[in-house]
Parts: C-alpha cells; structure tokens; sequence
C-alpha cells in the first residue's frame, strides 16, 4: 500500500491507524500546492482533487475521503478499531466521522487558508470553538473514546485534526475532557511514531 501524505495534515490518521494495525506500507509526500510527489509525479493522476489523504492499494486502487479510507483500514482488523458493519456502534462510529470531516475539520480552514485574520479572526475563533465545544459534549458520559473505551478510527481523526489547535495558538485547556483525550491519544505508541516520522515530535534520544 502506498499511502499519499502532507506532514502535519489529515493524512497522518491514515499513518497512525496503519502503525496501530502493524500494517506494511509506504508513505509518499505530496506537495499539494505544485500538485507533485516527492519523486515528481503529476499527483493528481492519483487523486484528481488534488489533496490529501490517497491511498493506492497494491492493485492500483485508490481511495480518498478520510471517513471512507479509515473505515477501509479499520475493517484490515475487524472488530480492533472499527465495530461490526450493521451495528449500532458503526453507526455512531460514521457520524462521528462525518462531523470530524465536515464541520470541526472545516472549522479550521480559515486559519490555513489566511482567512482568520482582522475583523474575521474573532468570527473564526468562535466558531471553532462551538465546535471543540461540541466534541466535549461528545466525550461526556466518563468513557476514555467517542464509541466507549475502545478506541475507533474517529478517535485517531479527532486527534488529528485537533492537534492543528497549537499550529494556530488555540487553547483547549477550557474543554477539560478534550484536554484529556489529547494527552491520552499523544501518548499511544502509534501516535508518537507517525509524529516522528512526520517530522513533528523529536525521536528520543
């Protein structure tokens, strides 16, 4: 498998759900905005919309889409990180995907794309934080993770994406339970090695 990455960007969930499974792979950088691979190919020959995450698998398929990526390696391993299709588990599981990727995800894109800045800056801030709030609300119920205490792909893509808080100096110690999610997600083997090999956490000495 050939997984397509940005450092730092959604890509990584992808990367440490594929350490979490032990899983053989291989990670190729992309530069989204020249639209080419580490090696120089045209990227959009394997994803025409032109972001990231991609995954080709070893018969030339590829998927996009992180709900649909996640839940497709999630299944590699069923029942370890993705509960039984037809359940009411998956169920929940897919909406919390689908709220990840649509509306806390997008929450951040005005600080990425130079748009959170003067009169839109406090705008910007407010929303993304009605939507952290929305994830504490989630957490609320004494569980370690979003479906209980196990953790789901959601688990590793809600890390993620709220990690980009300190690329942008949010503060997330007002939402005590989502503070705590993110120190006991950083300290997971799979999410230290694929910050590593990222570039974005120093390996030990």
């Amino acid at each position: 498998m050939r997984l397509y990455f940005k450092p730092g960007a959604c890509s990584l969930a992808s990367r440490i759900v594929l350490i979490e499974l032990g899983r053989d792979f291989t990670a190729v950088s992309v530069d989204t905005d020249a639209g080419r691979t580490e090696d120089g190919r045209d990227y959009r020959a394997v994803n025409p919309r032109g972001y990231v995450p991609a995954l080709e698998l070893d018969d030339g398929r590829v998927i996009t889409e992180n709900p649909a990526l996640l839940q497709y390696l999630g299944d590699l391993e069923p029942g370890l990180l993705t509960p039984p299709a037809g359940s009411w588990d998956r169920v929940r599981l897919q909406e919390a995907l689908n709220f990840i990727s649509s509306e806390l995800h997008k929450a951040f894109s005005p600080f990425f794309q130079g748009e959170a800045t003067g009169d839109r800056l406090a705008s910007a801030q407010a929303h993304l934080s009605r939507r952290v709030g929305e994830v504490e609300r989630m957490l609320d119920g004494g569980s370690a993770y979003l479906l209980g205490d196990r953790m789901s792909v959601a688990d590793v893509y809600l890390f993620v994406v709220l990690n980009w808080a300190g690329f942008i100096g949010f503060e997330l110690q007002d939402w005590p339970r989502v503070s705590d999610f993110m120190a006991r997600m950083g300290e997971r083997p799979s999410v230290q090695a694929a910050l590593t090999q990222e570039g974005l956490l120093k390996a030990a000495a």
